[in-house]
């Protein structure tokens, strides 16, 4: 079982070796989802397909011919990818007599074509509308973090982040919508790299907003995170160098992002910063204005994931389906029935206008360092019951990570300390869309600083 908790580099060198076979590593890995105690991580395990995918990947290995450096190596999907010949739930139980899949999504049938072994899907936030990452249908997975009781998982690819900390696979992979990547990588202590919208195919993908979804993996460090990235787009492998620190520009955003933030957060985040100005970079502080016009557009014609995900979901919502949802998802859904065709078009446009001026703010190779969120993982008992302080909490959690979704950036999200209770504080490197080679060679030559070991 003790290979479970390794990282891809270090499960990489093991098999390549020849010193661990796929095999023991895939039923290592399923006996330690079976036995863990959280059986709210995982909504399915592909038990059959994990071994037969171990079983060619063992024998190319036996033979001397390697797919590469994730021959072999687990992943888990979130449970909005399609796997061949299973239904796609989306963290629902409205999906589960839906058609089988005929094909694996494209992201998937690459990891697979680079010798990833399918472990099953992780659970989620119903439909993936919600950064808390609290499921009334499958459970909502325990924060491993945690040593005061259960914390929240983040949002809404909570097994993904979950399924990482607790070291049951070394990479799930996410979607991120409105910070779905960042938010369970900074609650669980883990890497999260959210990719640039487009980067990779959305074929086989359930949808939430297309004009605001993108992908990315959760891994436990950015070189994993790398490699599974170039796996992901088809490439044998990485074109990412590491960037030298010393006059890398970074750029603190005062604008939103520590409004309400709490004490050990920043405390943590600040730590950080100084670690890497020590290291070479500079670092400025600047006001964004465009980010409060953001919440300023939100607030007088309603948030763009709403009124498409609204569009999506409009016939389950008017059908039976509706009564067997998450009510929190389906009032937070309909809120998109109020947006007028004007209004929406009116947001389209000001979003060109607004990501055109952001990007003028900052120059090409910067990066936006912020904290990825204003606080650590709050309890989950006191938002169960109470709506009120569950949309309140949902509101403040994906706050600082929409932004990225509303301007088209890339980012990572690196764990940079602890704040209240122990609990994970992520540190955000974010960059200009299309930037993503850049933003992860810096994120992997600042992880070390970042995490201040």
């Amino acid at each position: 079982m003790a290979h479970t908790r390794k990282n891809i580099a270090q499960l990489s060198v093991l098999i390549q070796s020849g010193q661990l076979d796929p095999r023991e590593l895939a039923e290592d890995t399923l006996s330690a989802i079976r036995n863990d105690e959280d059986q709210s991580i995982f909504v399915a395990v592909t038990a059959e397909r994990a071994m037969a995918e171990a079983e060619a990947a063992s024998k190319r290995i036996r033979e001397g011919r390697s797919c590469g450096a994730l021959d072999g190596i687990p992943v888990a999907w979130k449970d909005l990818f399609d796997l061949e010949n299973m239904a796609t739930t989306a963290g629902s139980t409205v999906l589960a007599d839906d058609a089988p899949a005929t094909r694996d999504a494209d992201v998937v049938a690459a990891l697979k074509q680079a010798g990833m072994i399918c472990i099953g899907r992780t659970n989620m936030s119903e439909f993936a509308f919600s950064g808390l990452g609290i499921n009334p249908h499958y459970g909502t997975p325990r924060n491993p973090a945690s040593r005061d009781g259960h914390r929240l998982p983040g949002g809404s690819s909570s097994g993904a982040g979950v399924s990482v900390a607790a070291g049951l696979v070394p990479v799930a992979i996410g979607t991120d919508t409105g910070g779905s990547v960042r938010i369970p990588a900074a609650f669980n202590g883990v890497v999260g790299y959210k990719a640039s919208r487009g980067r990779y195919s959305m074929r086989g993908v359930y949808p939430l907003a297309k004009s605001l979804d993108s992908l990315g993996p959760l891994t436990h460090t950015v070189q994993d995170a790398v490699w599974v990235d170039a796996a992901m787009r088809g490439k044998v492998a990485a074109d990412v160098q590491r960037a030298p620190l010393a006059g890398l520009s970074l750029v603190v955003p005062e604008t939103v992002f520590f409004d309400g933030i709490e004490d050990g957060v920043a405390a943590a985040f600040e730590e950080a910063v100084d670690r890497l100005v020590r290291a070479g970079a500079t670092v400025r502080r600047q006001s964004f204005p465009v980010f409060s016009e953001l919440f300023a557009l939100i607030k007088e014609k309603g948030a763009l994931v709403t009124a498409e995900a609204f569009a999506w979901h409009k016939t389950r919502l008017e059908s039976a389906d509706a009564a067997r949802m998450d009510p929190r998802v389906v009032a937070r859904t309909r809120l998109g029935g109020n947006m007028s065709m004007p209004d929406y078009i009116a947001i389209i446009e000001a979003r060109q206008h607004m990501t055109a001026a952001f990007a003028g703010m900052i120059g090409r190779h910067e990066l936006l360092v912020s904290p990825t969120l204003p606080h650590v993982a709050a309890k989950v008992e006191p938002l169960l019951g109470d709506d009120d302080a569950f949309f309140a909490m949902n509101a403040k959690t994906l706050r600082n990570t929409q932004i990225g979704n509303f301007f088209d950036l890339c980012g990572v999200s690196i764990p940079c300390g602890t704040g209240e209770a122990g609990m994970p504080v992520g540190l955000l490197l974010s960059g200009l869309h299309g930037m993503d080679e850049h933003v992860l060679s810096v994120a992997m030559a600042a992880e070390e600083i970042i995490r201040g070991r």
